[in-house]
């Protein structure tokens, strides 16, 4: 079989993620590679941390990158917080808060959750309460759930977990660069994110901070390895379940003494740099005011064409807005046709929302007038087709409006 190369159709890809990689990120990722400890390659890891300190709002000195998608952030910092039989409190109002409770259990830890309808996030009355009664070593919580768009608020919860003692973990994957995110101000002891949301690249680096309470922890588990133990702490240590990532030794390699764990991914390396350099050059909270911006025309447009829109608004994120299917609409055959007929990628859900709702997504490269409006003028053609009552012109009226004001 003769294959010639590599070849993606052109898409708009308007889902909750990944979204269209902005050219300059890819641009960046085709620099040729250079050694692991050649002393360019260092320096760009230096200039990562940096500028991930100014994504991330933190001062913490280990600000870094795992080599894998979104997922292996959350789990590295997970599996190296968490020793077996630790209690672990997780607040779920969507399916990736039930997933943060699946790497827990996988660590052996004590999970306990507190949960809110789909559509809803949990009040920070409602996590106190559960910390008062858990009584957790962590609390891990996702900010923004794409599986439900909804944007749970942090403050009040690194309020509570500060007063308790408990140390405060964060899946920013889909909210970072596109919601405000305060490390150092909400009291975040760790957060992880990717790069395929707001920050406008691939899928495949996570970016990760820790506090150094967190790196605390993590270290105290790496002296255990060690054979060295802290005589007031006996009944705790185990190893890190695992090798790869274990923030112990990841923090080793990105640190001063450069020590080896793993070859660095290179072309992402350049990839996470050149999504950050970007960010922190249009400047993050304009960057978050971009996604606001064209969120809120997205929403006014669906909304324009006669769509009725899914959870609480209030609550909901800026780059990404949930709408029930229209009565009679075939879920999948719709995103289907805007697909083959448009180039444009809008995406299902899960769980009891799978083939309810339709996610659209407005974030990174495609935080932008013309990938809004050219999104509502297409799903307005597949509804019509198909027999939809919608309003002629109004998702494309209703956002030019919020553009206007």
């Amino acid at each position: 079989m003769s294959l010639g190369p590599i070849a993606p159709p052109p898409r708009l890809l308007m889902g909750p993620g990944p979204a269209t990689a902005d050219p300059r990120v890819l641009r960046a990722m085709s620099a040729q590679l250079v050694g692991q400890f050649d002393p360019a390659m260092t320096r760009t890891m230096d200039e990562t941390m940096a500028l991930y300190r100014q994504v991330f709002a933190t001062t913490n000195e280990h600000t870094f990158l795992v080599d894998g998608t979104s997922r292996a952030g959350i789990e590295a910092a997970l599996v190296s917080l968490l020793e077996p039989g630790d209690r672990v409190l997780v607040p779920v109002f969507g399916r990736f808060g039930h997933l943060l409770v699946e790497i827990a259990e996988r660590c052996r830890a004590e999970v306990h959750t507190v949960e809110a309808p789909w559509g809803e996030v949990v009040e920070a009355e409602a996590v106190e309460e559960a910390v008062r009664r858990v009584r957790p070593r962590l609390l891990a919580v996702v900010q923004g759930d794409t599986s439900t768009t909804m944007l749970q608020p942090l403050a009040g919860i690194g309020e509570v977990c500060r007063a308790h003692d408990v140390l405060l973990y964060c899946d920013a994957t889909a909210s970072l660069g596109g919601n405000p995110f305060e490390t150092d101000a909400w009291g975040v002891d760790a957060a992880t994110a990717g790069l395929q949301k707001c920050l406008g690249g691939p899928s495949g680096s996570a970016p990760v901070t820790l506090s150094p309470a967190a790196v605390g922890v993590i270290e105290a588990r790496k002296h255990v390895e060690a054979g060295i133990r802290d005589p007031d702490d006996l009944a705790r240590g185990t190893r890190i379940a695992s090798n790869y990532l274990d923030l112990a030794q990841v923090m080793d390699y990105w640190g001063p003494r450069r020590l080896n764990h793993h070859t660095e991914a290179t072309t992402m390396l350049y990839g996470a740099r050149e999504c950050a350099r970007l960010l922190v050059e249009e400047g993050v909270e304009q960057a978050v005011a971009r996604h606001r911006l064209h969120g809120a025309a997205m929403l006014a447009g669906v909304r324009g064409m006669g769509l009725e829109v899914f959870g609480d608004v209030t609550h909901k994120m800026s780059n990404v807005v949930a709408v029930h299917v229209p009565p009679g609409v075939d879920a999948d055959g719709a995103r289907a046709a805007m697909l083959a007929d448009f180039g444009i990628e809008i995406g299902t859900s899960f769980g009891p929302l799978h083939g309810r709702v339709w996610r659209i997504g407005t974030m990174g490269h495609n935080a932008r007038t013309d990938a809004v409006l050219t999104t509502l003028a297409c799903l307005e053609q597949v509804l019509r087709a198909v027999g939809a009552p919608v309003t002629a012109g109004g998702g494309v009226g209703a956002a030019r409006e919020v553009y206007a004001a």
